[in-house]
This record gives structure tokens, C-alpha cells and sequence, in this order.
């Protein structure tokens, strides 16, 4: 079965709905039921980033050797990790309204990511600013790769650096202190393969269709 990994991302995000929704989660102040959302915002987050390795990991594929397979994997694997990081950039800002009382908070990770947000944004409009492919694909991958590297250091390194209100930085625990009887973890780690698997289901989708009209256009 070639499509097992389809079905297998559909069971698991479908699992992940009823346990979302419905599950047993832990009873913490401020948080209450929004807890639930760490199998959604925080799982998203961590496909957004799988995506955008792969996308890079092509991008390095491509200036070693520029073939067109490895610059559309490249800018689709990235197209499907900004949609991700949008869905994510959404559902932690419902979050921040019902625990901290604001859609937007001037919290340091929150404004790290809409800057890395913003930074990929401009890789979408760098690619549509060329004519010829080759200059394309070689200047874009580049700045992939530079865009990856500096969105790390904005969403891993400088809210450490500094106080936050997100669970496990400045100082705040993280969720596995307040997860004690494990009943997160057992929906949290199938979402990140859930959606991960969707993911990379919507990108090969989107490189079928760009085949589909490279092959009109040759008509």
C-alpha cells in the first residue's frame, strides 16, 4: 500500500480531534481547558519546522546540483511550513486571549516569530520578483537557507535570552511538570507525526499539480 502514510495521518489527526476535545487534561490555574490547544498549536509549530528543514535540505540539494525537482520541492515544502507556521501564528493568539487576557501580548517569542513569519513571507515575493529559473531557483535557495538559520535563532535562541510568558522560558515551567499522569504525551507526539504527515501530504500534492501544468503549458 503506497498511500499507508495517508491513512495513517488521517487516523492519527482524527484521534487527535476526539482526544483534543475530549480527553482528560490537567487541571492548571490560569490555563484550564486551553490547555488542550498545546496538541494544536504546539504540534503545528513543530511540523512548520520539520517542513522548513526539508524545504532547506533541498535548497542545499539544488545549488550542489540545480535540477528542477529539488527547487520545486524546495519552494513547496516551504509554501506548506509558512501555512503552518500561519495555522500556528492563529490558534497560539486564541490561546493568548483566554490566559492572557489579549490577542497580542509584547511577549518576546510572540514578536520573534511574526519577524520570522515576515522573513519567509519575503521569500514567497523574491521568487515571483525573477523571470529566469536558474537565477530563481539559485538565489532563493540561498536565501532559504539564511532565512531558516536567522527564524531559529528568533524562535529558539533569543526568547531564552530574555523573560516570557510561554511555558518553559524565562523561567516559566514547561508542560511536563503540570502533564504528571502522562495523558498529554499520548496525544501530543501522534499529533506531531499527524501533522507532519499531513504536511508533507499537502506538498506532494502541490507538486503534482505544478507538474500537471508544466505539462499543459508544454501543450
Amino acid at each position: 500500500m503506497k498511500n499507508w502514510w495517508k491513512i495513517l495521518s488521517v487516523v492519527l489527526l482524527m484521534y487527535v480531534m476526539i482526544m483534543g476535545f475530549l480527553g482528560e487534561v490537567p487541571r492548571q490555574p490560569i490555563l484550564n481547558e486551553s490547555v488542550r490547544n498545546l496538541y494544536f498549536h504546539v504540534t503545528m509549530w513543530f511540523s512548520m519546522m520539520a517542513l522548513l528543514i526539508t524545504s532547506v535540505w533541498y535548497s542545499v540539494k539544488y545549488l550542489r546540483n540545480p535540477l528542477e525537482e529539488y527547487d520545486d520541492k524546495a519552494v513547496e515544502f516551504a509554501y506548506t511550513g509558512i501555512l503552518f507556521g500561519v495555522l500556528g501564528l492563529i490558534t497560539g493568539s486564541l490561546w493568548a486571549r483566554f490566559t492572557w487576557g489579549a490577542w497580542w501580548t509584547n511577549d518576546p517569542k510572540l514578536n520573534s516569530v511574526a519577524i520570522g513569519m515576515l522573513i519567509y513571507f519575503a521569500y514567497i515575493i523574491l521568487r515571483g520578483s525573477f523571470q529566469d529559473e536558474l537565477q530563481r531557483g539559485r538565489i532563493s535557495a540561498v536565501y532559504n537557507i539564511f532565512a531558516f538559520v536567522i527564524f531559529m535563532v528568533l524562535i529558539w535562541i533569543l526568547p531564552r535570552m530574555t523573560d516570557s510568558l510561554h511555558p518553559g522560558n524565562g523561567g516559566n515551567p514547561g508542560f511536563k511538570p503540570m502533564d504528571t499522569k502522562g495523558t498529554m504525551q499520548i496525544v501530543f507526539r501522534p499529533a506531531i507525526v499527524g501533522w507532519i504527515l499531513l504536511g508533507v501530504w499537502i506538498t506532494t500534492l502541490r507538486l503534482r499539480l505544478k507538474k500537471l501544468e508544466r505539462i499543459q503549458k508544454e501543450l
